[in-house]
């Protein structure tokens, strides 16, 4: 999953402390989901390659991006009636719906694992059937005009928490009432729905459920589903609607003051009218068990990957956001929720409890927007740089060419002629140290463009040097007067050495005139 790279010197630097996670192995400073090598470079974990697709790597801002093993070109093979699905750093294959392991199991690694037979009971077809005709009554629901058509705000977001607990209340049902059916799915065109009934005790072989709907996909470990003193089966569901989006949009978000961390490492304050988007479905986590218990909070946590509804986002930060149901309606919220990574198409998070759970996403700034490959936004400012740089060259070539001119027509006059060259030197000095930084500007494309974006931040800011080594330390006229700014600050020294030397001398004549008379 890799996307380009294209950012400006500045804000390249400037979002340098949120790049990466650094990780202390041995002397090596490695990204995220990477180690060290020899202590001297770094290599991506297995299920995941770097975004330069370099296996050993030293650049300090490369990324390690998940490797979709289901996808071209790896399409790993689970065999007859069972599907891949890809995970973070990993895969996992599963039955198909109507089909189960042999072993009672929910997933496999490889087709040599694959057990998978139809299921011909007929409560588990009937359970299947009630599933789906919860979703699509809940569908109609959805697509009600008039229940969602609220002017009153808060009116809405008490109608969607109402809605919210109504679907997760009767998947949680359906699934419980067929417990024999570990895995059950069930989708339409806004809707899709997983659930999983769990027993009362948790195998080596399933410690961690993973349940996927619509590219996205939930993860829980097995001792957060069971009760201590379970006993019966528990459930867990999870939910996803790809277009209840349009009605909780980011305007229902409340930020507290507690802000979550833009990335691994790096917290940034969110300006006022830094503007957000939803930018995933907004899908639901809920367990049950057969003795009633709604599970709200785990002892642990949850992890969910959200798939990005407009990929690639240019965003300078991301929120995990859970809908947090109150009394007077409800509100997205950044509390027990917390950002694991980003990549091109999806966001990872994780949750210390269960609701209903979607990404936001901040806007890239516009200085640094404007200056991107997508839609052609970059040749706003590539096209009347190539064109100064143009006509400046055409005029600093006519100059150069009159100058020559000249310096042919001159006669033995040495003097002149070495004053016009070195004039003519630091002319052409000047243009490639003013102008080198605007053609490194221009180079910001493609592969390279992180080193450029280095060189241009790093030839600009020393510019002033350059300057100065051209205009001073190399010109003999500066250095002519340097030499007499020493000079004058030893000479007043020697002549009162000289003036005391003397005063001696005179007084030795003096006494020696005097002795001889």
């Amino acid at each position: 999953m890799q996307r380009p790279w294209l950012l400006p010197g500045l804000c390249f630097l400037l979002s340098l402390p949120g790049a990466m996670t650094q990780k202390s192995k041995d002397s090596c400073s490695c990204p995220q989901h990477a180690s060290c090598v020899n202590s001297t470079a770094c290599t991506c974990n297995p299920g995941y390659t770097s975004s330069s697709g370099q296996k050993l790597f030293t650049f300090p801002l490369e990324t390690c991006d998940d490797v979709d093993e289901c996808a071209p070109p790896v399409s790993m093979d689970c065999g007859p009636n069972a599907q891949c699905h890809n995970l973070e750093g990993t895969f996992e294959c599963r039955c198909m719906a109507g089909f189960e392991l042999a072993s009672g199991g929910v997933q496999f690694k490889y087709s040599k694992e694959n057990t998978c037979h139809k299921t011909n009971s007929s409560k588990t077809a009937q359970g299947h059937q009630q599933l789906q005709e919860i979703v699509n009554k809940f569908e109609s629901l959805l697509a009600n005009q008039t229940l969602w058509r609220r002017e009153d705000k808060q009116e809405l977001a008490s109608t969607a928490s109402s809605f919210l607990q109504d679907v997760e209340s009767s998947v949680l049902e359906a699934a419980l009432k067929t417990p024999r059916r570990k895995i059950q799915e069930a989708f339409n065109r806004t809707m899709a729905v997983a659930t999983q009934t769990v027993g009362d005790k948790c195998s080596e072989e399933r410690k961690v459920f993973t349940l996927d709907v619509h590219m996205n996909s939930m993860q829980v470990h097995c001792d957060d589903v069971i009760e201590e003193d379970a006993q019966g089966p528990s459930a867990i569901a999870f939910i996803s609607y790809s277009s209840l989006g349009h009605i909780l949009n980011e305007t229902f978000f409340e930020e507290t003051e507690m802000l979550q961390p833009t990335s691994l490492d790096f917290q940034e304050k969110m300006e006022e009218d830094e503007p957000l988007y939803l930018n995933s479905q907004i899908v639901s986590a809920a367990l049950g068990s057969s003795s009633g218990r709604r599970g709200s909070y785990l002892p642990g946590f949850v992890t969910l990957t959200l798939q990005h509804v407009k990929k690639n986002p240019r965003s300078r930060r991301t929120l995990c956001v859970y809908w947090a149901a109150t009394g007077a309606g409800g509100h997205w919220d950044t509390a027990g929720c917390f950002l694991v990574s980003v990549n091109g198409s999806h966001t990872v998070c994780n949750s210390t409890h269960l609701s209903s759970f979607a990404v936001l996403m901040a806007l890239t700034n516009l200085v640094c927007c404007w200056l991107q490959l997508d839609q052609g936004f970059i040749w706003g400012f590539l096209g009347p740089v190539c064109v100064i740089v143009s006509v400046n060259l055409v005029f600093f070539i006519s100059v150069l060419w009159i100058l020559k001119r000249k310096l042919s027509s001159l006669n033995s006059e040495v003097s002149t002629i070495q004053n016009t060259r070195m004039l003519t030197l630091k002319a052409t000095a000047q243009v490639f140290i003013l102008g080198c930084t605007w053609i490194l500007g221009v180079l910001q494309v493609g592969p390279a463009a992180r080193v450029m974006a280095y060189l241009f931040t790093i030839v600009n800011s020393l510019q002033g040097v350059f300057l100065f080594l051209v205009y001073c330390l190399l010109s003999q006229q500066v250095r002519k007067q340097y030499q007499k700014w020493f000079t004058d600050i030893t000479k007043p020294k020697s002549e009162s050495e000289t003036y005391v030397l003397s005063s001696k001398s005179g007084r030795d004549t003096k006494t020696s005139t005097a002795e001889t008379k």
